[in-house]
């Protein structure tokens, strides 16, 4: 019996992983909901820090290395980061992972690790 593919083998490993950043970070910029959240953050950081992220959270190999979720978005809480700013980023990701044709069972399996990190993304 073969070994279980993880989710990140099932979307197509790194460089799936890497365009899907790339298009979900493009679509972030242009969400009038959430870009304001991005102004004067260094993007490649913030693309090299997602890409590792959803690397680990998707089962692959992973040497993520950014802040705890809760430390690292305490600064937007403060500046009124709610739920509807965590549906909206869940969202794009979704249409970034349709744009790049994955099925909408890995799609929902991706949406799930997203909501898993909800309320640490909050702060609650």
């Amino acid at each position: 019996m073969s070994e279980q593919l993880s989710l990140f083998e099932k979307i197509g490993g790194e460089a799936a992983v890497d365009a899907a950043v790339d298009i979900f970070y493009r679509k972030v910029l242009s969400d009038d909901r959430i870009s304001a959240f991005f102004e004067g953050v260094d993007m490649d950081k913030q693309a090299a820090k997602q890409k590792s992220f959803l690397t680990m959270a998707f089962g692959g190999p992973h040497n993520y290395t950014g802040l705890d979720m809760r430390l690292g978005h305490a600064h937007l809480v403060e500046r009124g980061l709610n739920d509807s700013h965590v549906d909206a980023v869940i969202e794009d990701l979704g249409a970034t992972l349709r744009e790049l044709n994955v099925g909408e069972d890995l799609i929902a399996q991706v949406a799930a690790i997203a909501e898993s990190t909800r309320n640490d993304v909050l702060g609650r």
